[in-house]
């Protein structure tokens, strides 16, 4: 993909956006958006009359209006590219409606960290439901608001998308390339996988860490050094338990069947700890520490992408739904970070998905999977200078 191609691209790109909620994540999404794409036009919308005035005194949002405001539907209709709705998962039906009277036309995503609820009520009160693809960006802070907004909140983050086979297959390319110009690095999963397998990665682990600063703090009356004790690297494990009670109550109800089962999972691996100290059994516990001692090795401290080593891979697009989400979803399976994607338009009926991939993940399996899924496949090596993308 040459530097043309994707000056190209960028006029098709997303140009207006209306954002609802201007918290943490709204606020510190439209402060990194202001940053990255200056041209960008971004209406702000929020209850908060001090939160919309705050956002357009630091010059994050162009405008702001409350939600009941004409001026937030008039923004909508007037060739709006995107609506983020960054508001709880309570009030997400709310916008689902207004949009529908509106008869919004465009893409529509969110930032919520469940997906089944939102996903079943886009399906039956927005009227074109294969414009919303659902979104859920991998970065928070235990400073709620927009006090705690900063633009650089999602750099080297995580921000899953969640196609599906109806999403059109121009959606996930402009959504990829607005994410990623945030510093974000886009997973694309099945929707209705996404639930569990954050309850795994964050909801089960928010708990855990509320339940270390409980344990703590009943100990905390007999021994008065232990709280100073865990002003270390205690602290450090346990920050993301400061976090909004109220937020985190509303995640644990919404994603209630997964995180349980997580919790029910994680009181059984605890037990196994248990198990081996109560048997005197050395051998266990060392094998269990040495196998989540490895497996945390693994995880890179923090990855940054060789760019002496990218990969195009082009792949013809047969006419029929769905082949954009199953082809992301593959790359993601496998590890594989897309840095950049587009289609190639060849006739009416055909085009070609171009990806530009990192260094990271199985290359072998995404050809073999692919493959197997009934794709042909090409592969090229691309150097930096090539890949605007890539500084």
């Amino acid at each position: 993909m040459t530097g043309s191609q994707n000056q190209q691209g960028s006029h098709r790109g997303i140009r207006r956006i209306a954002l609802v909620g201007l918290g943490l994540v709204g606020a510190s999404f439209a402060a990194a958006l202001r940053a990255a794409q200056p041209d960008i036009e971004v209406f702000g919308v929020d209850v908060d009359a001090h939160t919309r005035t705050s956002a357009q005194e630091r010059g994050w949002t162009n405008g702001a209006a409350a939600p009941d405001d004409p001026a937030f539907e008039r923004f909508v209709r007037d060739e709006c590219d995107l609506v983020v709705l960054a508001v709880p998962v309570g009030v997400v039906e709310d916008y689902f409606k207004l949009l529908a009277a509106w008869d919004y036309r465009g893409i529509v995503t969110d930032t919520a960290s469940t997906k089944a609820g939102i996903a079943r009520s886009a399906a039956a009160l927005l009227p074109y439901p294969q414009n919303y693809v659902p979104g859920h960006p991998m970065a928070g802070s235990e400073v709620n608001g927009i006090d705690g907004a900063r633009a650089d909140l999602f750099q080297g983050a995580h921000w899953i998308l969640c196609p599906d086979a109806a999403t059109p297959a121009e959606h996930f390319p402009r959504l990829h390339e607005l994410v990623t110009s945030l510093g974000a690095r886009v997973i694309a999963l099945p929707r209705e996988d996404h639930d569990q397998a954050v309850a795994v990665v964050s909801h089960v682990p928010h708990i855990m860490a509320s339940s270390l600063v409980q344990l703590a703090c009943r100990h905390a009356d007999d021994q008065q050094a232990l709280m100073r004790l865990a002003a270390g690297g205690f602290k450090d494990s346990t920050r993301i338990a400061a976090g909004s009670p109220e937020l985190w109550c509303g995640i644990a109800f919404d994603n209630a069947d997964a995180l349980a089962a997580g919790l029910c999972e994680m009181q059984g691996i605890i037990a196994s700890f248990e198990d081996a100290l109560a048997a005197g059994d050395r051998p266990r516990m060392t094998a269990l520490l040495a196998e989540s001692a490895e497996a945390r090795r693994a995880l890179p401290a923090a990855w940054v992408p060789s760019t002496e080593k990218l990969l195009e891979v082009r792949i013809p697009m047969e006419d029929r739904t769905g082949v954009v989400a199953e082809v992301t979803t593959i790359a993601s399976s496998v590890g594989c970070n897309i840095q950049s994607i587009e289609i190639d338009h060849i006739t009416a009926d055909s085009a070609v998905l171009s990806l530009v991939l990192t260094d990271e993940g199985d290359v072998g399996q995404l050809s073999s999977q692919l493959i197997n899924a009934g794709f042909s496949v090409s592969f090229s090596p691309l150097s930096a200078k090539e890949h605007t993308h890539v500084a």
